[in-house]
């Protein structure tokens, strides 16, 4: 097993990514909760989607591990999930069944492009820099996630955003577990994000501030109400409508470049990058395509790989068996939900807001020096947050790149596919609903 996920090669044992694996599964395991409910608004069987959300992680992320040899959770993408409700059912007017349809067909158009080596190409043509932009940004928003689960920051009609009350008791559990994580860090334990998401969840239960769970197995949902509902040709029919077609088109952009700016992120926090290329990409983005094809047919909105990885990386997951234990662990989150369901955001946004602190390091790689670059590196990073978008961030630091590039006179400079994603880019701003 060591020598077939590289444990000595990558630096790292059974019992670190163990701990990693435990780590990721405690930061991702919220999707189990919030996928149900948001998808439950387009007028989804909850139940179904809970089981279909359950079944794809593990399907995904056991792909990835054992596929691609990377520390990565595959799941249902948080911003799709939310774009498939309010922007295609609520908004359009669009059926869920023939929304979950769009879906389906833009995973088999992944998986083409997949086996294409697309994607993989398009990866590796990427510059050296607006990886380092990439990575970084992704930092700075997931730890701004974690700053808004914590209630740390909350909206505000005239700035924004603003200080939250840090009077409330699950932002005072949060700074807790934030406080605990970093003292153990600090002191050079391994696995100390995992150990204080586990402190902080006995801590609120003691104190009454987490409810304690009402059983500890439950019943699983049936799939019937999803199940391959995708496949039905009426279904079909309507999601090749000029209405539904732009929709396809979204859902295909925005997961192909979340999870190419995951992929890049996580692949340089973990130190896995050589010669700016990211290895086993192809195989990373096929079992990313391959999951988002499954979780289609059982129920649920398109995956991505999770940018909540980086917290598994961050306790010290290099490898694939980094995802293989998470996997058994959303394997047995089918019959535990009760229990899982107690943990709340509040405890595991620390983790979250640890991660994006040391993801944020990757910016001082960037060649500041240089505005032909600083400025669509800056634009990358900041757009990413304040867009609440990964993928946004990247289209308008790529737009901005070959513009800075040819005024500087620099163009030679630029990988072919870069002009190539510059028109794309405009192209999705332009017809995205």
């Amino acid at each position: 097993m060591a020598q077939y996920f590289q444990f000595n090669e990558r630096q790292t044992n059974f019992k670190q990514e163990t701990i990693a694996g435990m780590t990721t599964f405690l930061a991702l395991a919220y999707i189990l909760v919030v996928n149900p409910a948001v998808l439950g608004e387009a007028g989804m069987d909850k139940g179904a989607v809970f089981t279909a959300t359950a079944l794809t992680i593990l399907f995904g992320t056991l792909m990835i591990g054992l596929y691609a040899n990377y520390p990565i959770g595959i799941a249902p993408s948080m911003g799709l999930n939310a774009f498939f409700t309010y922007g295609v059912v609520q908004s359009l007017g669009v059926e869920w069944q023939v929304a979950l349809t769009g879906v389906f067909i833009a995973a088999i158009l992944f998986m083409i492009l997949s086996l294409l080596k697309i994607r993989e190409k398009i990866i590796n043509a990427i510059p050296q820099d607006l990886k380092h932009a990439v990575a970084g940004g992704i930092g700075f928003f997931i730890a701004f996630i974690g700053l808004k689960n914590a209630g740390l920051v909350t909206s505000s009609q005239s700035t924004f955003v603003q200080l939250g009350n840090l009077t409330t008791p699950t932002t005072l559990l949060a700074i807790f577990a934030f406080i605990i994580t970093i003292i153990m860090l600090v002191m050079g334990w391994r696995g100390a994000i995992f150990y204080g998401i586990i402190l902080a969840t006995i801590t609120g239960v003691l104190l009454g501030v987490i409810d304690k769970p009402n059983q500890i197995i439950g019943k699983v949902p049936s799939l019937e109400p999803t199940f391959l509902v995708a496949l039905q040709p009426e279904n079909l029919a309507q999601a090749l409508s000029p209405q539904v077609l732009p929709v396809i088109f979204t859902f295909l952009f925005v997961a192909f470049f979340d999870t190419a700016g995951t992929l890049i992120a996580i692949a340089s926090q973990a130190g896995l990058i050589r010669n700016n290329e990211v290895p086993n990409a192809g195989r990373a983005l096929l079992s990313d395509s391959t999951a988002s094809t499954v979780g289609a047919l059982l129920g649920t909105s398109t995956t991505a790989s999770m940018i909540e990885s980086s917290a598994g990386i961050g306790a010290g997951g290099r490898t694939g068996f980094t995802s293989v234990v998470m996997s058994a662990f959303f394997a047995l989150a089918i019959f535990f939900e009760p229990v899982l369901s107690i943990v709340p955001t509040s405890v595991t946004a620390p983790a979250l807001i640890i991660v994006g602190a040391m993801m944020a390091t990757e910016v001082k790689q960037i060649d500041w020096d240089r505005l032909d670059v600083a400025i669509p590196a800056f634009i990358t990073i900041i757009m990413m947050p304040l867009t609440f978008s990964v993928a946004t961030g990247i289209a308008l630091g790529f737009i901005l790149y070959p513009i800075t590039f040819l005024s500087a006179k620099r163009g030679k400079d630029i990988h072919p596919m870069m002009y190539v994603l510059f028109v794309l880019f405009i192209i999705y701003f332009w017809v995205s609903p």
